[in-house]
């Protein structure tokens, strides 16, 4: 996938760039899989903002991704690779043999004409697209779309560009490396999608002006330091000043930077190995 950059006609073009989606082959979604989606601008049911930053947008249908790959031991056929307003990977449509419909994940390298499976219990190829047990994939395979439980569908490595690798099995347990450098067990028979998530230059893209993230649904951040100190505890002064503490905080007083909010007694604590970040 190659990114696009324009000339500088003007100040918001001059370091705006666009992927070029030569990769899309299909421009309307497939009507039977997308579902609408409702907007709520960061308001719960009493209206009330639970989550700052969030309101507008352009008007997007959710599409029905198999996260699960549940439909087993039946070959598929790509029809096409189509982009997916709700993620920053793209998804493949699939047609199964026995006439149904699926959204994938677009795994890199997944060409339109192919055949991909998911399977349990049959030997199928290593491939890009193809969904296994961990227990059947080979050490030292990139994979993504992991399960955490099996049957619950897949929850990690979903972004463009990602993988995670394979490292050992024992002990009915499989040794995965996330995105992040984590070292995590994850079960033997959580299913796990081969490949890397496609439209690895999403994070390449350089958005140029403030109009196109207001289009995908984030509303202006203001800074603490110029609010008033009833508004933020970063707020007061007189004219420009610091942050007037140790370190920076969230308008309610928490730590910014590098707080851990995981839980110490978190049931899946025994499953990770090595946090992201630790050496």
């Amino acid at each position: 996938m190659a990114i696009r950059n324009y000339k500088p006609t003007s100040p918001a073009r001059r370091f705006m760039s666009v992927l070029t989606f030569e990769e899309i082959t299909k421009k309307k979604p497939e009507k039977s899989l997308i579902a609408y989606k409702k907007k709520n601008a960061g308001r719960n049911k009493q209206g009330k903002i639970t989550v700052r930053h969030q309101g507008g947008g352009n008007k997007v249908k959710y599409r029905l991704v198999d996260f699960k790959r549940d439909k087993l031991d039946v070959s598929a056929k790509v029809a096409a690779i189509e982009y997916d307003p709700n993620r920053s990977a793209f998804i493949a449509l699939l047609h199964y043999v026995d006439g149904e419909k699926r959204y994938i994940l677009a795994p890199l390298d997944l060409k339109v004409g192919q055949f991909v499976k998911a399977t349990r219990d049959q030997e199928i190829d290593i491939m890009p697209g193809n969904a296994m047990p961990l227990a059947k994939i080979p050490v030292g395979t990139l994979i993504h779309n992991l399960e955490l439980k099996p049957g619950r569908g897949g929850q990690l490595v979903r972004s463009a560009g990602l993988s995670a690798q394979l490292m050992a099995k024992e002990n009915g347990l499989a040794t995965v490396r996330l995105p992040s450098g984590e070292m995590r067990r994850l079960p033997m028979n959580a299913m796990a999608t081969i490949g890397t998530v496609g439209n690895s230059d999403h994070e390449n893209v350089r958005l140029g002006k403030a109009g196109r993230v207001r289009h995908m649904g984030i509303r202006p951040t203001v800074r603490g330091v110029v609010m008033n100190p009833n508004d933020h505890p970063h707020g007061g002064g007189e004219g420009k000043s610091p942050v007037g503490m140790p370190a920076p905080v969230t308008p309610w007083g928490k730590p910014a930077l590098g707080y851990k909010t995981r839980k110490n007694k978190k049931y899946s604590n025994k499953m990770i190995i090595k946090r992201a970040g630790n050496k």
